[in-house]
């Protein structure tokens, strides 16, 4: 396992996932906070606390639920057409459905982010809560739907990198650890260096297409699909990783131009 935890492979996929979970949550940040603005002022940093690291055990029940699923490899039934064949497994069915999932999220939420800023939010501030109990209530809801692009992106990043399915599994409960420390420890500077770069919570949903189109590819692999007679390769995570660093440095000299240019 320790030989595992360092290789490079191991490495990047966990620099990677810890840094999408930490962008992936700036908005149940910013939602905990908006949830928690309502409490009493001498509760609200126990209750964002306690919010963050319910989540963050709710997650890891999550990706226990769903690495099972995944881990279902033998099919239970196959679509076979003219032009089309497809053997269909619970693995190929939940990695193709969370890719689709994903791409929907991503481009629903950049939507909102460039057309409709403050929707969500307003939506949020309408109620007003009473006790500590209804507002980790709330905020545990609010995860459940964050998290499950969250999870999927766990999935997608470590399904397949290396052959015991357990060395994935502990890679993605390590990096939603990391991040959920670092948003404990960090939540207001996270939130308010986002606030003045959104363009990096952007460029995390633009990871997230990526990433879903990467999840359905592999679906029709493991699924063994044929389109017209040709079948499916899988898209080497080398090839994301490496999208990613790059978009990033690239992020990085236009931060050093602002700064520069302000």
């Amino acid at each position: 396992m320790l030989e595992f935890l360092l290789s490079t492979d191991a490495i990047f996929a966990l620099l990677t996932l810890t840094f999408l979970e930490v962008v992936l949550g700036i908005d149940n940040i910013i939602f905990i906070s908006i949830v928690a603005n309502k409490l009493p002022e001498h509760q609200r940093n126990r209750a964002t606390n306690i919010g963050l690291v319910l989540a963050m055990v709710q997650r890891i029940i999550f990706l226990f639920f769903v690495s099972l699923l995944v881990g279902l490899k033998k099919p239970f039934a196959n679509i076979e057409l003219d032009w089309f064949y497809s053997d269909i497994s619970w693995q190929s069915l939940i990695l193709f459905v969370g890719g689709l999932f994903l791409i929907y999220k991503s481009t629903s939420e950049i939507y909102l982010k460039v057309e409709k800023p403050d929707s969500e939010e307003a939506s949020l501030k309408e109620k007003v809560f009473d006790s500590m109990q209804k507002a980790i209530f709330q905020i545990l809801i609010i995860d459940i739907i964050f998290s499950l692009d969250s999870i999927l992106t766990a999935v997608g990043m470590t399904n397949g990198i290396s052959p015991n399915p357990n060395h994935g599994l502990v890679i993605m409960i390590i990096a939603i650890v990391i991040s959920m420390i670092i948003m404990i420890w960090f939540a207001n500077p996270i939130r308010k260096f986002i606030a003045n770069h959104p363009s990096m919570q952007v460029l995390g949903l633009a990871f997230l297409i990526l990433i879903g189109f990467m999840l359905i590819a592999e679906a029709a692999h493991l699924s063994n699909t044929l389109v017209f007679g040709n079948s499916i390769g899988v898209i080497p995570k080398g090839y994301l990783y490496f999208a990613i660093s790059f978009s990033l440095f690239v992020e990085f000299l236009n931060f050093k131009i602002r700064k520069k240019t302000k």
